[in-house]
């Protein structure tokens, strides 16, 4: 019995001694945009937030690829990991609160800016955007998806239209509503079909990613 005791303060030292993976956070105020507030954190493994609310308990999780990951700690580390301004100070409009933060165990580094002429910092920016429209449009789908089956197709094209323009992060998040709705029939044909096209899109890969699996 004793020797058990002996063992288990080891583990506990080893465990709190774990370094913490590195961790993104993104964040937007704009009085009168909807929604207002948006946050996303993404791990270094891929898992991701968005949250629409500043006490969000029940934030959509999200699983990012490996690609999209990469590119996002790529950009902060071009950007030093937010040591230093970002901020144009140039005379510009008001176009909110924008907040990245880097996170790696107990070092912390935080910008925040309206407008930033920084390639890196505006691509970072685009980014987050992009995950911040790909979650809106699957609010407005998984909404639609049960409290307005006739407002279905409209929710389907508005995704359609952001895969065609290359405005989709995380698509395979899309698959479980995009295959319930293909095959419940209580849906406009039109909407069913264009699920099922939809789901076809994510699950196939393009050309050159086909091309790199050979």
């Amino acid at each position: 019995m004793n020797r058990i005791f002996k063992v288990v303060p080891l583990l506990v030292v080893f465990c709190a001694a774990a370094p913490a993976a590195p961790r993104l956070f993104y964040s937007k105020y704009f009085k009168g945009s909807v929604p207002e507030f948006t946050a996303i954190t993404v791990e270094r493994s891929g898992q991701a937030t968005y949250q629409e609310a500043k006490d969000d308990d029940n934030p959509i999780r999200i699983q990012m690829t490996e690609a999209e990951t990469q590119g996002l700690f790529d950009l902060a580390e071009k950007l030093d990991h937010f040591q230093h301004p970002i901020e144009s100070g140039l005379k510009v409009a008001n176009m909110g609160t924008k907040t990245f933060r880097f996170e790696n165990g107990t070092e912390t580094h935080e910008v925040q800016f309206n407008y930033s002429t920084d390639t890196s910092a505006q691509a970072l920016l685009e980014c987050f955007e992009r995950i911040a429209e790909t979650e809106q449009d699957f609010i407005a789908l998984d909404r639609a998806a049960h409290y307005d089956k006739l407002g279905v197709n409209d929710a389907l094209l508005l995704l359609e239209i952001s895969m065609d323009h290359k405005r989709v992060v995380a698509a395979q998040q899309f698959l479980p509503l995009l295959d319930r709705i293909a095959k419940n029939e209580s849906y406009l044909h039109i909407a069913r079909e264009r699920a099922a096209n939809l789901a076809d899109a994510i699950r196939k890969p393009p050309p050159a990613q086909e091309k790199a699996q050979q």
